[in-house]
């Protein structure tokens, strides 16, 4: 079908008598424009949140710089379902890793959103916020408890705004309504129909198999077993970032200036001191190349470019390892070793079994279209499948014998699988120990990255999928599944040796594109990380970096609700100090 571009308008306002809403290019930016208190670089996720967040305050002047288009009225990013018939040449940065020795050998696509919102515009809508020790661990790792679950809770509540699935069905029984906010931006909810006959069959699983309970809801942090799935989803259409937090009223605003279609070249200095660099500008650049310009912030930088722009931006400002820096001709202004290093990712790989496919009406495409044109409902209203199973390995696992449990805490699982119409698919290790990084190909700021996922390169992540495909071997072996399941088609660690089972793996697994801590945090006087537990870049003054990049572990969840949780404190540690 032909792409659907929704018609937009959009209305340019004067901001201190020079500056427009909304630039397209960085040639509609006047030469002359009032100085910004902030310039949040990267108009992802959480950058989208950050100049939200900082423009309610009608005294600071902000200025958001996003590398892509405009999201608004492309209707490929507007219907659930039809994520993956976007323009990728137009909405996604064209990233390929470097060959994975532990995939024997292969690249695999790294699509990261290049649009307003971000990856937030792209992605599969999944909502997990992960376990209350993932972020207790977090306020042990920066020697903050202000990272810590309950000290975050009011963040949690403040960006979600829950809502009724498409087509308004009762989902009672399907979340607990306790933990959810009803006042925030981003729009979360239960899929449109259901239960289905698979649904009902987990539930009779339970029952049976008390190793797998039925959780009322994976957001309370303790998501062990098996819940229902929930979206970014608002009536019936994705709720990125950027269509929560930039909405035509925000846009209005106007102190926040919007340029689009512009690269962050690098970041730089004010002045120097023998103590600190005082980084308070940008240079910005065309998207497909030219002449640069400086801008500069009254107040901070927020870098805000996500896990692979960000240390792309601080490398190619001098801001690294001073030896790899100098081996590029790139001239060092702050050393830090461990920017772009780190970098964690969840490895998923598939399983299967055969099945009686149950009896099932489904829906064409043409009638799926009419309802979702007509009343925002129907199978278009959704990305994904309607459960998930969350499991964790025993503690007297044999895999423990060997290896240190990677987990932050009895409440983290092991590994996800999504549960669909029917047995098998994807499931992923949440908590790998493989570490990968990000480098630069060359000083030309212009030229991808050289993006390593490490994927399978540490033995445990390969022991730890064996141990993971035995679990879901365990959950499909009830009496719940009979007359349903009639065999499993493997890859099976029991059947196969495990030289077999190793080469199936390498040759098929893949990323489940939750890439994370290639700035990482650390406490504020530990010579390792990127920033300190304020998300001030060690080592310098007037920049903090907020995304994913400074994470420092992977979370046993989808990492968007913690980005925006994590983009909800910045803008408070900003406001507060200014």
């Amino acid at each position: 079908m032909k792409r659907l571009i929704c018609a937009v308008t959009f209305l340019f306002y004067a901001v201190a008598g020079a500056q427009a809403k909304v630039y397209q290019s960085i040639e509609e930016l006047p030469t002359t424009t009032q100085p910004f208190d902030f310039i949040v670089a990267g108009g992802g996720t959480a950058g989208s949140v950050i100049a939200s967040r900082l423009s309610e305050n009608r005294r600071f002047n902000v200025l958001l710089v996003e590398a892509g288009p405009d999201n608004a009225g492309v209707i490929e990013l507007i219907i659930p379902a039809w994520g993956p018939r976007r323009d990728n040449a137009q909405y996604d940065w064209p990233y390929i890793s470097t060959p994975q020795p532990g995939l024997n050998g292969r690249t695999l696509a790294v699509p990261r959103g290049h649009v307003l919102g971000g990856s937030s515009s792209i992605n599969g809508m999944v909502y997990t916020r992960g376990s209350a020790d993932d972020f207790d661990n977090w306020g042990r790792v920066t020697g903050d408890p202000g990272w810590s679950w309950k000290a975050l809770w009011p963040y949690i509540k403040r960006h979600e705004q829950w809502v009724q699935p498409a087509g308004g069905r009762d989902p009672s029984g399907q979340f607990d309504s306790s933990v959810h906010g009803y006042k925030g931006k981003v729009s979360v909810s239960l899929p449109w129909n259901g239960p289905t006959d698979h649904d009902n069959r987990t539930a009779r699983n339970a029952e049976l198999q008390k190793e797998f309970p039925v959780i009322l809801d994976p957001n309370a942090g303790k998501p062990i077993g098996i819940t229902w799935m929930q979206s970014t989803i608002g009536n019936g259409e994705r709720s990125s970032a950027a269509t929560a937090y930039l909405g035509s009223d925000v846009r209005e605003r106007p102190n926040l200036t919007i340029l689009l279609n512009t690269y962050i070249t690098r970041l730089l200095p004010v002045k120097a001191s023998s103590r600190s660099l005082d980084i308070r500008s940008i240079e910005i650049a065309p998207r497909r190349g030219g002449s640069t310009r400086i801008l500069s912030a009254a107040k901070e930088i927020i870098l805000s470019g996500g896990v692979i722009g960000t240390p792309q931006v601080l490398l190619n400002s001098g801001i690294g390892n001073k030896t790899e820096l100098e081996a590029l001709g790139i001239p060092p202004l702050l050393n830090l070793p461990d920017v772009g290093q780190g970098l964690i990712d969840h490895v998923a790989t598939n399983v299967a079994w055969t099945v009686i496919p149950p009896n099932t009406t489904t829906i064409d495409e043409t009638a799926a279209l009419a309802m979702w044109q007509q009343n925002r409902t129907g199978p278009l209203t959704e990305r994904f499948t309607h459960q998930i199973l969350w499991s964790r390995f025993q503690p007297d696992s044999s895999i423990f014998k060997e290896f240190k449990d990677p987990s932050t805490g009895p409440t983290s699982p092991h590994i996800e699988m999504p549960l669909g119409s029917g047995p098998g698919g994807s499931f992923c290790l949440l908590t790998p120990h493989s570490r990968g990084s990000v480098k630069l190909r060359s000083k030309n700021p212009f030229d991808n990255p050289l993006i390593d996922l490490g994927l399978l390169s540490h033995p445990f992540d390969m022991a730890a999928l064996k141990e993971g495909i035995r679990i879901l071997k365990r959950f499909y072996s009830s009496a719940a599944w009979d007359g349903y399941i009639t065999g499993f088609r493997g890859p099976d660690p029991d059947n196969l040796s495990d030289e077999e089972f190793e080469k199936i793996i390498r040759d098929s697994a893949f990323t489940f594109l939750h890439p994370v801590g290639t700035a990482s945090m650390s406490s504020k006087n530990s010579k390792r990380g990127v920033v300190n537990h304020e998300l001030k870049l060690k080592g310098a003054t007037g920049i903090r970096i907020v995304d994913a990049s400074v994470f420092p572990y992977v979370l046993t969840a989808h990492t968007q609700a913690a980005v925006y949780i994590l983009a909800e404190r910045a803008a408070d540690l900003i406001r507060d100090a200014w």
